[in-house]
C-alpha cells in the first residue's frame, strides 16, 4: 500500500541466461527463501527498488501521523485520547523502523527526508484526504489500517531481512489500530440517527481511496515482473485489492453500514465479490501533489524539519564531541 508508485529496475525479470553468475546465486537463494542481509552482494537494481519502497513506506508512517493527530485533543473520552494517543506514537515508531532498515542499504534518513521534501519520494495517497469528523478516525482505523494489513502481512515475507522483520512488529500494532477504527465505527453506528450518519459518511469517502492504496490496476501498474523476481512485492496490487474487499464486506454489513459501490455484488462462479474499480484519474492527480490535502502535508514535513534543525544539530555536535574524548583517553 505504501509503494504505490515504485518502479523496478528493468522493464521485466531476467532470464538465467541474461543474469551474471552473481546474479544467478543471487536469484538461487531468492527462490530459496533466504533472506538477503545487508552484507550479501545484491544487484544495484534491487537496492535502489528497496531503498525506494522502504523510503516511501517510512514516509508514509510519519506522514500518517497527521491527519490523526490533530484528533487527540479532541477525541470525546479520556480514554479514546490515550488510544489515538498510543496509535499515533506507534506511527512515529513504524517510521523509525523502517528508516532503519534504510540505512542497511546505504542511504540516510536525512537523504530521504531531502528526497520528500524535495518531491522526488512520494507518500501514500490516502494521506491526503482530510478527517473531518470523529467517524473518520473510525474510518481511518478500519479501513485504512486494514488495507494496510493486507499489504504489510506478506511484506513480512519479503527477500530483505531487516525489512521483513521490520514488518512483523508494525503488522502486530496495525492489527491494534484496525481493531480500534473497527471499535469506533460499532460505536457510531449503534449510537444516535446523527451518529450513524457520520458514520455512513465516513465510510463513503474513504472507500475509493482505500481501494487505491494497493496502487493502480495490475494492467497499468508501474511495478516491473523483476520486483516479484525478486519478491520484493509478494502479490499484485489487484489481488491484495480483491482480497480487501471480500473481507470488508461483511464487516459493513454487520455494523449495517452500506459500502458506495452499486455494482458491489457476491460471484458466485468466482467466489468472490464483484466491485466498482476507483477514479484512477482523481489517484493520479493526488499522487501529483494535487489532492486536498497535499500542500496541507508537505508544508507540516517542512516545517517539523526546520523546527528540528537545532536538535540534529546538538546531536551531531554531542556526538563529535563524544567521538574526539574517546580518542583522547586511548
Amino acid at each position: 500500500m505504501y509503494a504505490q508508485m515504485v518502479k523496478s529496475t528493468g522493464q521485466g525479470a531476467k532470464t538465467r541466461d541474461e543474469m551474471t553468475d552473481e546474479e544467478r546465486d543471487f536469484q538461487d537463494r531468492i527462490d530459496a527463501d533466504i533472506k538477503i542481509e545487508p552484507r550479501d552482494w545484491m544487484p544495484d537494481g534491487y537496492r535502489k527498488t528497496l531503498i525506494r519502497q522502504i523510503g516511501q513506506h517510512a514516509h508514509s508512517e510519519i506522514v500518517g501521523q497527521l491527519p490523526e493527530g490533530n484528533w487527540i485533543t479532541r477525541a470525546p473520552t479520556l480514554e479514546r485520547k490515550m488510544i489515538l494517543l498510543a496509535k499515533v506514537q506507534d506511527e512515529a515508531g513504524h517510521g523509525l523502523y523502517l528508516y532503519s532498515a534504510a540505512e542497511t542499504l546505504g542511504v540516510s534518513r536525512d537523504d530521504l527526508t531531502a528526497q520528500l521534501l524535495s518531491g522526488k519520494m512520494k507518500y501514500s495517497s490516502i494521506f491526503n484526504y482530510p478527517t473531518l469528523t470523529w467517524a473518520d478516525i473510525g474510518a481511518v482505523g478500519w479501513l485504512v489500517d486494514g488495507a494496510a494489513i493486507m499489504n504489510q502481512v506478506p511484506l513480512q515475507r519479503t527477500s530483505y531481512g531487516p525489512y521483513a522483520r521490520a514488518m512483523i512488529r508494525i503488522c502486530k500494532e496495525e492489527s491494534f489500530h484496525q481493531r480500534q477504527g473497527y471499535d469506533i465505527m460499532m460505536k457510531m453506528a449503534q449510537g444516535s440517527p446523527e451518529q450513524r450518519k457520520m458514520a455512513q459518511d465516513a465510510l463513503n469517502r474513504f472507500w475509493y481511496p482505500s481501494l487505491m492504496m494497493f496502487g493502480p490496476s495490475d494492467k497499468d501498474s508501474v511495478h516491473s515482473a523483476q520486483s516479484m523476481a525478486w519478491k520484493i512485492k509478494i502479490n499484485t496490487n489487484d489481488e491484495l485489492r480483491q482480497k480487501f474487499v471480500d473481507q470488508t464486506v461483511p464487516q459493513a454489513d454487520y455494523l449495517g453500514l452500506t459500502i458506495p459501490d452499486e455494482n458491489l455484488k457476491w460471484n458466485e462462479e468466482t467466489g468472490r465479490h464483484d466491485f466498482s474499480e476507483p477514479d484512477w484519474t482523481e489517484f493520479f492527480d493526488v499522487i501529483k501533489g494535487n489532492g486536498p490535502c497535499n500542500t496541507e502535508r508537505m508544508n507540516a514535513r517542512m516545517k517539523a524539519w526546520e523546527d528540528g534543525q537545532w536538535v540534529r544539530d546538538g546531536l551531531l555536535a554531542h556526538g563529535r564531541k563524544r567521538a574526539a574524548a574517546n580518542v583522547a583517553a586511548e
